[in-house]
């Protein structure tokens, strides 16, 4: 069977591969090293896991990756750099070295391939998929035999030099002794398991780990500590990407006169996550003007939606397509303030005006069925590629209900991705 077909016939109704609740639960308690962790996960946030993985095929993860690679190409040329660090803050204008840890590209899979949908610095769920990986199980060895559902190998290891790299790019040598993870009232974050996890690992690997407010942080002298600890490297998952909120001062003056290592920074921000950088990559005259190299302008034209900066010559035009168009802010996270355009009021085009957003052409994501109290249904399907360097670190996918993806919708949250070899000959109904 064409692997093609057989994933769309697997994710229509394959409920063969499901997720161990019992193994999952002891592997986040163990993972995390805090009895009860995973119950208190559960209660809080229920729809976090989804029970079925998602099936994509090799050569679509193939394409994926080269996607990501093309990207991080382009994003080194030059004039690239000129035209997205030209409407970047002044905190973007600094290169300290650092490449960005744990980078998402998300994608939705159409039936022409994968799309590009976005570029994220502060992607969450990682530390989490790592986890849910370790926690699948099947029916039956037939099942299991044309599936690699084991975890991601050595990902604790891979994390842990991901980290020393972007202090040595940075400082040169040696490695970082305390990282500090960073975010605006941590405790408070729909992910703060994660971060709970990310420590866990961070300190299993040697590293000494504290989980820090941004406005905990103090500058001293060159000297920056929180919670009276030094710190040499900020794990930074805040939302204020150029750092210019005033509860991020400290932060900021660590940053700018590299007191500390910061990664992601607002650089990588600048060059990689600006929702206006797509209209780049989508604009092969100016890739190849740039002296990219024609594979990465093709792989980048068959992935990465036309999109455009809302502006006031074309918004007549926006509003007349806006029903094929998705409207996003230049500078958004987590689907705030993102609109499909066929669910754009007078009042919300009014707000898109008034702000920086691109128009994004419309990739539909593909579906998955899932099964939820005894009523099956299908979802979208977000996939997310963790990479560092131009390299993927562990692949998952996000189901859900709704415009844009959240974690909320029963059934739905972070799945495994399996890949559908091309050696495929059946698939199960």
């Amino acid at each position: 069977m064409d692997p093609v077909a057989g994933a769309e016939q697997l994710n229509r109704g394959c409920f063969c591969i499901t997720l161990d609740r019992r193994v999952l639960d002891e592997s986040l308690d163990r993972e995390a090293g805090i009895g009860g962790f995973a119950a208190d996960l559960a209660k809080s946030r229920p729809s976090l896991f989804s029970n079925v993985p998602v099936f994509v095929p090799a050569e679509t993860m193939a394409e994926m990756a080269q996607v990501v690679a093309a990207v991080e190409a382009a994003a080194r040329l030059p004039g690239y750099k000129d035209v997205s660090l030209a409407w970047a803050p002044q905190t973007a204008q600094v290169e300290s070295g650092p490449l960005g840890a744990l980078m998402g590209y998300d994608f939705h899979i159409t039936p022409d391939g994968p799309r590009l949908i976005e570029v994220n610095t502060n992607a969450g769920g990682a530390f989490l998929n790592a986890v849910l990986s370790r926690a699948q199980s099947a029916c039956c060895a037939e099942v299991l035999a044309p599936f690699d559902i084991r975890p991601p190998e050595g990902f604790g290891d891979r994390i842990a030099a991901m980290f020393v790299a972007e202090w040595r790019r940075q400082r040169g040598s040696g490695r970082p002794a305390t990282i500090a993870i960073v975010d605006d009232q941590p405790g408070e974050q729909y992910l703060y398991p994660e971060l709970r996890l990310a420590k866990a690992l961070l300190e299993s690997q040697g590293f000494r780990a504290v989980i820090a407010d941004a406005a905990e942080l103090a500058v001293t002298g060159r000297r920056v500590t929180v919670q009276n600890e030094p710190v040499d490297l900020v794990y930074n998952r805040l939302v204020d990407f150029a750092l210019d909120e005033p509860r991020h001062a400290a932060l900021r003056a660590a940053y700018l006169d590299g007191s500390v290592v910061v990664t992601p920074n607002p650089r990588v921000h600048a060059l990689l996550a600006d929702k206006r950088n797509l209209t780049l990559l989508c604009d092969t005259a100016r890739l190849q003007s740039w002296g990219l190299a024609q594979a990465d302008v093709a792989i980048l034209r068959a992935a990465v939606p036309q999109t455009v900066i809302v502006s006031p010559g074309n918004v007549e035009d926006l509003w007349r397509d806006r029903r094929h168009l998705f409207f996003k802010p230049a500078g958004g996270h987590g689907s705030k303030a993102a609109y499909r355009g066929d669910k754009v009021t007078r009042g919300v085009w009014d707000e898109i005006l008034a702000g920086a957003y691109v128009a994004q052409a419309y990739a539909a994501p593909g579906p998955r069925a899932v099964e939820h109290e005894g009523t099956r249904t299908n979802l979208k399907v977000d996939v997310r590629l963790y990479t560092y360097a131009g390299e993927v670190l562990l692949v998952a996918a996000r189901l859900y209900q709704g415009q844009t993806t959240n974690m909320r919708t029963p059934g739905g949250g972070f799945a495994p991705v399996l890949e559908v070899p091309a050696a495929l000959t059946a698939a199960c109904t």
